[in-house]
C-alpha cells in the first residue's frame, strides 16, 4: 500500500502524524485537525521543495489520535523534543542551551546551571543564550540569597563551609536552620528569576519593617543591605512602560535555512534582557510558521510565561490555539497580539532592531563558513573543518611552564572546551618536550575516554577530551610541529591533519615540507588560522600569569610563622590569588578548613604590617 493510499484510511480526527525514513527515523512530526485531510494533503497539488524532498524520503507515515486540538499541540511539541526531526523548523540543538535549576523538590533547594531537564519537579529557567549569561545570573543569585551551593542530599550538624561565614549560605548543614524560613528564601530567589521584582521588593520591605519593629536590628539590617542591593540591579534596568506590565516581544531574523529569535523579556515594565536563539530548517517557511515552532518549543520548558507576547507578525491559523495552550501553561489568560502603533509598536520595533544585528551575526557566521571551506581547500583536507584545536606554550625562562589548548567550532570560538596544562617535566626550558607532552596528554585523554565511553562506564557529558577535532593547530615551526605529531602518532592519532603557524613570517608548516604551505596573506583561511592562534598563545599568557601569582602566593605563604604545608594548600584552595588573600578578612581567613584564629591573625598582619 502506497503512503497516499494508507493516508486515506486515517480517521477525520484530531492528533499527530509522523513520517518516518527508511530505517525508521522520524524525519517530520506534524499535528492536524483531521489526520486525514491533513496527511493526504501531502500526496494531492503543487508542494513546496521542502515536502516534495520529505515525501520522497518517506518511506512510512503514522498518526496518533489525541481527544482535542490541545492536546494534539502539546504532543506535538514532546515528540518534536524527543526525535528532533530533520524537517521541522528546530530550536537548535536546543539540549545544549544552558538553563538555571531550582531544586524546589528538595528539604533546602539550591541553584544551579544544567542543559537536561529531567520530570524531577524542579523548576527550570531559560533557555540562556550562553553559559556565560547563567554564570552571570548565578554570582548575582550568590549575592543576593545566600542558599546552599554543596551538593548534600542528608544534612546532619557539622563545621559548615566558607561560604557561611561570609554570610553566603544560612548553613542548613549545621542542622540549625528552620527549614520554613529557608523556603521562603526559596520563594524570593523564585521571585527574582520570573521577574517579579515589584513583589520581591515589597516583600523584604515588609519583613525589613517587622524585624526592626521587633527589635531584631541585626536582622532588619541584613534584610536592608539585601533590599539595596536588589535595588541596585533594578536601577540599571530600562523602564519601558508605566504600566508595570509582563511581556515577551518577539522578532525574528533569517539568513537562508538557519535563522534567530530575538525575545526581548520585559518584567513589572522593566527590560531585564534579551535570548536570541538560533532555529534552523526554515528555507520553505514563512515568519509565521517559523514563529509558531519557536514559540512552541521555547515556552515548553520556560519558567515562565507573561499574560502577554507581542509579535512582528500574526501566527494564522494556529495563533489562537497556541494562545490556548500557553494560557494553560500559565494558569491564565495569555494574548497573542502584533501591536500596530504605540508603545508596544515601539517595543516590537526594537526587538526588529535586534533582530537586524542577529541577521549581520548570520552573515558573518557564513563568511566563517566561507573560510573554512578556503582552508579546506588549501590545506588539502578532503572537508572543510568543523572542529579546530590550537596549542601554545607559554613559560619565562623555562620556569611555571604551563600549556593551553582552545577550540573553535564552525570558525568561533568556544569557550567551555578551553583546556589548560600545567607542564610536568621541569628539567629543562624545552618547549619541544613540552608541547610534545601537553598534545600527548590531550590524545591519551581522549583516547582513554571514548574507551570508557564506549564500555558504557563514562558518559559522554563527564567526558573532556572524548570530541576529536578535525584540524590541529600548533603555534610555532617545524620543531614544535615535529613534536606535535610524534606526540599524535604515539597516542593513535597521527592521521588528524596538523600544521604549524610560525609567528615571525605568518608562515603555515605541514608536517615533514621543507617549505610553507602557499596561504595567501589576505586570505579568509590565513585570518581564521591567526585568529585561533592568537587565542591560544592568549589563554596560555593568562593561565602563566596566574600560575606566577599562585607560586608568589606559595612563597610569602611559606614565610608566616604556623603556615604549613596543609594550611598553605587549603588557604590557596579557598582563595585564587594573592589579591585575594590581602582583601580576606580575620573572619574570613579563619573559616578556612584547617586554620584558626591565631593563623589567621599571623596571615592578616604579614599582609597588612601589623605589628
Amino acid at each position: 500500500m502506497s503512503l497516499a493510499d494508507k493516508a486515506k484510511h486515517f480517521p477525520d480526527k484530531p492528533g499527530v502524524y509522523l513520517f518516518r525514513g527508511a530505517r525508521g527515523e522520524v524525519l517530520y512530526v506534524g499535528k492536524a485537525v483531521s489526520l486525514r485531510s491533513r496527511v493526504r494533503s501531502y500526496f494531492t497539488g503543487a508542494q513546496d521543495n521542502k515536502v516534495q524532498a520529505l515525501v520522497g524520503r518517506a518511506a512510512d507515515v503514522e498518526c496518533i489520535v489525541t481527544g482535542t486540538d490541545i492536546e494534539a499541540l502539546i504532543l506535538e511539541s514532546n515528540l518534536i523534543k524527543e526525535y528532533r526531526p530533520r524537517y521541522n523548523v528546530l530550536l537548535k540543538d536546543d539540549k545544549s542551551y544552558p538553563y538555571l535549576k531550582v531544586t524546589v523538590q528538595e528539604e533546602y533547594p539550591r541553584v544551579f546551571l544544567t542543559r537536561t531537564q529531567p520530570r524531577d519537579g524542579a523548576r527550570y529557567f531559560g533557555p540562556y543564550p550562553s553559559a556565560g549569561a547563567v554564570h552571570e545570573t548565578l554570582r548575582l543569585l550568590k549575592k543576593l540569597f545566600p542558599l546552599r551551593t554543596c551538593r548534600q542530599v542528608r544534612f546532619a550538624n557539622g563545621r559548615p563551609c566558607l561560604n557561611f561565614h561570609i554570610g553566603r549560605c544560612l548553613g542548613p548543614c549545621r542542622g540549625t536552620v528552620d527549614p520554613d524560613e529557608y523556603r521562603a528564601l526559596v520563594q524570593e530567589v523564585l521571585l527574582f528569576l520570573e521577574g517579579r521584582h515589584t513583589d520581591l521588593v515589597h516583600g523584604l520591605t515588609r519583613k525589613m519593617e517587622a524585624a526592626a519593629a521587633n527589635l531584631e536590628f541585626e536582622r532588619a539590617a541584613e534584610l536592608r543591605d539585601q533590599l539595596e542591593a536588589v535595588n541596585q540591579v533594578l536601577a540599571r534596568q530600562n523602564i519601558v512602560s508605566e504600566r508595570r506590565e509582563d511581556q515577551d516581544v518577539m522578532a525574528l531574523a533569517r539568513d537562508g535555512d538557519r535563522g534567530r529569535a530575538v525575545v526581548l523579556e520585559i518584567r513589572g515594565g522593566k527590560l531585564l534582557g534579551q535570548h536570541s536563539l538560533a532555529v534552523q530548517g526554515i528555507a520553505d517557511r514563512t515568519d509565521a510558521e517559523v514563529l509558531a515552532a519557536f514559540i512552541k518549543q521555547y515556552y515548553r520548558e520556560a519558567g515562565f510565561v507573561p499574560p502577554e507576547v507581542l509579535l512582528t507578525t500574526p501566527l494564522g491559523e494556529e495563533q489562537g490555539l497556541i494562545a490556548e495552550w500557553l494560557g494553560l501553561r500559565r494558569g491564565a489568560r495569555v494574548r497573542l497580539h502584533v501591536p500596530r502603533r504605540g508603545r508596544k509598536r515601539e517595543l516590537v520595533r526594537m526587538a526588529e532592531k535586534n533582530a537586524a544585528l542577529a541577521r549581520e551575526q548570520m552573515r558573518f557566521e557564513r563568511s566563517a563558513d566561507a573560510a573554512l571551506a578556503e582552508l579546506a581547500a588549501l590545506l588539502g583536507l578532503e572537508e572543510p573543518p568543523i572542529r579546530l584545536e590550537a596549542f601554545d606554550i607559554s613559560n619565562i625562562q623555562g620556569a611555571q611552564t604551563v600549556g593551553a589548548m582552545v577550540v573553535f567550532e564552525s570558525g568561533r570560538p568556544a569557550r567551555d572546551e578551553y583546556r589548560r596544562f600545567k607542564v610536568q617535566n621541569r628539567k629543562t626550558p624545552d618547549d619541544y618536550a613540552a608541547m610534545r607532552e601537553v598534545v600527548g596528554r590531550r590524545f591519551t585523554r581522549g583516547r582513554e575516554e571514548n574507551k570508557l565511553i564506549a564500555e558504557g562506564r563514562m558518559s559522554s557529558k563527564e567526558a573532556r577530551f572524548h570530541r576529536l577535532p578535525d584540524l590541529v593547530l600548533i603555534d610555532g615551526g617545524k620543531g614544535q610541529l615535529g613534536a606535535a605529531l610524534e606526540a599524535m602518532r604515539r597516542t593513535g592519532y597521527g592521521e588528524i591533519p596538523v600544521f604549524g603557524l610560525a609567528k615571525e613570517e605568518e608562515q603555515v608548516f605541514a608536517p615533514g615540507g621543507p617549505e610553507p604551505l602557499p596561504v595567501p596573506r589576505d586570505s579568509q583561511a590565513l585570518y581564521l588560522l591567526q585568529h585561533l592562534r592568537d587565542e591560544a598563545h592568549r589563554f596560555a599568557v593568562t593561565y602563566h600569569r596566574e600560575a606566577r601569582s599562585r607560586e608568589g602566593l606559595r612563597s610569602l605563604l611559606d614565610e608566616i610563622d604556623g603556615i604549613g604545608p596543609a594550611r598553605r594548600r587549603a588557604l590557596q584552595k579557598a582563595f585564587p590569588s594573592l589579591k585575594a588573600v590581602k582583601a580576606a578578612t580575620i573572619e574570613e581567613l579563619a573559616a578556612v578548613p584547617s586554620m584558626n584564629r591565631k593563623a589567621a591573625r599571623a596571615v592578616y598582619d604579614y599582609f597588612h604590617g601589623a605589628g
